[in-house]
């Protein structure tokens, strides 16, 4: 697999362009709406003095990184806004590559592909821990693949694709196999609202300065355009992190700064509960779906994507460009996330036509 060229817009532009009507369930942009305060938060932005459209701080405007360390149970110098997830992942494994103690990266199978993408384009070299066939990672076997070379151990909890959450006792381990190479564990908790489990542990709830976790605001606020993410680090591992952030971005947008802050304080948690319900419907009536087309699939414990096994049916690019065009169902390829789920296809439940999709492939595959 090419992780350096990544499927997903390939993927959307064969949709877009194709003659029939066609339901995404590419992409992981909720379909939702975003906090009533975010919206709130930019309209005010827009009437602010000439200098508040000026450069923010570089590691980001003071407040927010006050508001996300007095949530999170940190100093906020150990907290660096980021230009979304993706950034903050990127900071987070150039960080554990710069110490000089290896270039072995440890990712899971299957993987979020944007990892192995960053470890290659940062100078690393992935080795990839296959896990259970519902997503768990067992921690032994992740020991068993460490070795003196590894620099970080690379996490998604809730996962992308497979929908497993890690409980406290795998997040504890990571971070014990992590200390004994002198190695980082990073964790990308991006998806931690949408826990519908009631499993789900931050790695900050570990007392360990061999952990780095990131986040962002793009999934749990539903405004993956708004580009605002973070990371939070240790302490000897801060200073240089802000030096790369400023050289490769400079700063993050500033009204998403202020309009998150805004969000941040004004949200209920019914917001939240609310879109977990919804994700919890979705679950029931694609799974449903698929029990009634004969697939195979996981049932996702959090995050919002379902993989499902079609007897027959690989899960290739080429079958899923054929989804698109007989079905008119757009998921992703199995195949882009690594070599243990090249029959599988993931579906995202960030549509409103997630019934509709479900009948279009029982129907395809009854």
């Amino acid at each position: 697999m090419n992780y350096e060229t990544p499927l997903f817009f390939r993927v959307m532009e064969y949709a877009n362009a194709a003659d029939r009507d066609v339901i995404d369930m590419v992409s992981g942009n909720p379909d939702w709406e975003p906090p009533a305060a975010l919206r709130e938060g930019l309209r005010e932005y827009a009437d602010l003095e000439p200098d508040r459209f000026q450069y923010p701080p570089s590691e980001g405007v003071l407040e927010l990184r006050e508001e996300i360390a007095a949530r999170r149970g940190v100093d906020h110098d150990q907290v660096v806004i980021t230009n979304g997830g993706g950034e903050a992942n990127y900071l987070a494994m150039a960080r554990a590559l710069e110490r000089d103690n290896g270039s072995e990266i440890l990712l899971t199978d299957p993987v979020y592909p944007y990892y192995p993408g960053k470890t290659t384009m940062l100078g690393g070299t992935q080795t990839f821990v296959e896990t259970s066939a519902d997503g768990r990672l067992d921690p032994n076997v992740v020991r068993d693949a460490a070795s003196d070379d590894t620099v970080a151990i690379v996490v998604n909890t809730p996962n992308n694709p497979t929908g497993a959450v890690y409980p406290e006792a795998t997040m504890q381990e990571l971070v014990t196999v992590a200390e004994a190479h002198d190695a980082i564990l990073i964790s990308d908790e991006v998806y931690d609202h949408y826990d519908l489990s009631g499993q789900f542990t931050s790695a900050l709830s570990i007392d360990s300065t061999h952990r780095i976790v990131t986040n962002a605001f793009s999934k749990s606020m539903a405004a993956t355009g708004l580009r605002v993410g973070y990371s939070i680090f240790p302490p000897d591992l801060v200073e240089a992190a802000k030096s790369r952030h400023m050289l490769v971005n400079v700063a993050t947008t500033r009204p998403g700064q202020y309009a998150v802050l805004n969000a941040l304080r004004e949200t209920p948690t019914e917001y939240y509960e609310r879109n977990r319900h919804r994700l919890r419907e979705r679950v029931v009536t694609f799974t449903d779906a698929l029990d009634a087309a004969g697939a195979e699939y996981t049932r996702p414990n959090g995050s919002f994507y379902v993989m499902a096994r079609f007897d027959g049916y690989p899960g290739s690019l080429e079958n899923l460009m054929r989804l698109i065009d007989d079905v008119g169902v757009a998921g992703m390829p199995g195949e882009a996330f690594g070599d243990s789920r090249t029959a599988w296809f993931r579906f995202a439940l960030v549509s409103p036509r997630v019934k509709e999709a479900a009948a279009r492939l029982a129907d395809y595959f009854d």
